[in-house]
């Protein structure tokens, strides 16, 4: 019982500094995402007249995704804020939060019918590559299994901010 102890703290820490590194990189993917996209929503507008008519049909289409890529990012935020102190029960959560965030992202995927298609292969990709690190984790909590789960993270954070700055093109309030 005292071993199990001495081994939970230092996987409680790890994935405490892991929800905060990735909590700061999605802070900075939701800044990059909007800053993009405010830069290309003014130039298609200003350079045809004709995207002019097309934007309620995009708009329209492009509804469901928007709630799509909204629904993304809660459930992403909810990955990224998982309590430390829960011991064991942290990774419990996070496996809980992964499973919200493929879902998500598979709806996502499913109703951009193609579109942003190497952005969500990438995601899922990531999510995947998490979903094997946790479960790593789980089974063997040791300071190398929370540094591989956190590099994971990390890669799953880089794959939301690159399908979050192309979906800001279409969607800025969404990302």
């Amino acid at each position: 019982m005292r071993s199990r102890a001495s081994v939970t703290g230092p996987v409680r820490w790890g994935l405490a500094a892991m929800a905060c590194g990735v909590a700061l990189m999605t802070a900075a993917c939701g800044s990059s995402s909007s800053s993009a996209a405010s830069g290309a929503s003014s130039s298609p507008a200003a350079s045809s007249p004709s995207s002019a008519a097309a934007v309620p049909s995009v708009s329209a289409a492009s509804s469901a995704l928007c709630a799509d890529a909204a629904a993304l990012r809660t459930s992403l935020d909810k990955l990224t804020h998982i309590q430390a102190g829960a011991g064991h029960g942290a990774v419990n959560e996070v496996k809980a939060d992964l499973a919200n965030v493929k879902t998500a992202a598979t709806s996502f995927a499913n109703d951009a019918k193609g579109r942003w298609q190497s952005q969500t292969s990438s995601l899922k990709s990531a999510l995947t590559s998490l979903q094997t690190e946790v479960q790593k984790l789980g089974a063997n909590p040791s300071a190398a299994a929370v540094s591989s789960a956190f590099t994971a993270l990390g890669q799953v954070a880089t794959a939301a901010e690159q399908l979050f700055a192309a979906v800001g093109k279409d969607c800025p309030s969404g990302t």
